[in-house]
């Protein structure tokens, strides 16, 4: 009987290869970008040139709506902006079309905005080049990065935050995304922007809620990383209280650039391991934000969040008392809030942190305070101190 001499197959083959992609995260501050004398904004287009000559690429535009509102003028600056820099033999995109949609948090509620991003990418042929300009706060730019995030699997976004805490923490992210289940960010992308271009006249249109919110990243971030930071808003809160742009001005930029640095050279921009140090007081955040269906802005509920996850540190042992007390004081002294009503009810609260868990892939990892500079990642909460904590924020009359 013949021998069938023919080699076995291998039923598994592995082959691994690890592989790295490189991006480019332009962050640029300026003020009045629309003036057509400021090449800011049509410096970060032209980086795309080169690629194939003699083809002009398309933008669509989509303005929060209050932005809108607060500057009539703004869809024509813009058209008039890009069509001068075109006319210089600049690489300036041709504005196909500009559409104010509602921002706020309520533009992450649903997927409408999503959508519209999206079909207005199919309707103006808008390519893989070409690009989807974002104007409005960090929610707007949450919802629309999302759509151009999907668009062909990603087309080309260009972020002009409009908000100190877009400018200062959000819009230095790599994440885009909507609320989903009554949970923050549950449906969502990482994509790298094109280009962030903070150009701080915005400002001015905000209110003074607005404009206090996005502090609390700075205090997070000066925390977390830079002592120095912390003194000079410390001696600053005053004057950035009352609007000073040229007080407030280096402080936004630099949590900006504290920001921008973790996420580019800290060796996990798209979160595949487990710690999140950024997130320092974010887990009740969160739960604050959704408990309260978004009424408390997300600067606000990171203000209480910091409040919170201070005291909890200091009955954990982690934290010296003075130098929770110390960054309470500061938050108080910029007008924000360290404490709300919804923390009364503890039980609510203390489930955000399993939905914490969840969002971070099934372990906890709770950023907490050690020092000024310091902290250290905690993996577990005791939610008896959660609550004590909670109660200890409470204004001696609600107690």
């Amino acid at each position: 009987m013949a021998r069938d001499c023919t080699p076995m197959l291998r039923v598994s083959v592995s082959i691994d290869r690890p592989f790295q992609v490189d991006f480019t995260h332009r962050v640029r501050f300026t003020r009045n970008a629309l003036d057509t004398n400021n090449t800011t904004l049509a410096a970060a287009f032209s980086e795309s040139s080169g690629e194939e000559r003699g083809i002009r690429r398309r933008a669509i535009v989509f303005i929060d709506s209050a932005v809108a509102a607060a500057h009539p003028q703004l869809d024509q600056r813009l058209r008039d902006y890009f069509d001068a820099h075109a006319s210089m033999g600049g690489a300036m995109p041709e504005i196909r079309a500009v559409e104010a949609i509602v921002g706020g948090e309520a533009c992450k509620n649903d997927n409408r905005a999503v959508e519209r991003v999206i079909a207005a990418t199919h309707e103006h042929a808008i390519d893989r080049k070409s690009f989807v300009v974002a104007i409005g706060g960090g929610a707007l730019l949450d919802a629309v990065g999302l759509g151009a995030a999907l668009a062909h699997r990603g087309v080309r976004l260009v972020r002009l935050p409009t908000t100190t805490l877009a400018m200062d923490d959000a819009a230095m992210g790599v994440k885009n995304g909507i609320n989903r289940f009554g949970k923050k960010n549950f449906v969502g992308a990482f994509a790298v922007p094109w280009a962030v271009v903070c150009d701080e006249s915005f400002l001015a249109s905000l209110t003074d809620g607005h404009w206090r919110a996005g502090f609390s990243e700075a205090v997070k971030i000066a925390c977390l990383k830079e002592p120095e930071l912390l003194d000079q808003i410390e001696r600053d809160a005053d004057a950035i209280r009352a609007r000073s742009l040229d007080r407030a001005s280096p402080v936004i930029r630099r949590s900006a650039t504290l920001h921008l640095a973790h996420i580019t050279q800290g060796g996990d921009a798209f979160e595949l391991a487990q710690a999140r140090p950024l997130d320092f007081g974010h887990w009740a955040a969160h739960r604050i934000e959704a408990l309260t269906r978004f009424e408390v802005s997300h600067g606000d509920a990171v203000s209480i969040g910091i409040a919170l996850d201070c005291e909890y540190a200091v009955r954990a042992g982690m934290l010296a008392a003075p130098i929770a007390a110390r960054v309470r004081a500061l938050l108080d002294r910029l007008g924000l809030p360290t404490w709300h009503p919804i923390l009364a009810d503890q039980a609510q609260l203390i489930e955000g942190i399993e939905e914490f868990r969840e969002h971070l892939g099934g372990r906890l990892n709770i950023t907490m305070l050690t020092g000024i500079g310091r902290s250290t990642e905690v993996h577990e909460m005791n939610r008896e101190l959660v609550a004590s904590s909670a109660q200890a924020l409470a204004p001696s009359v609600v107690r």
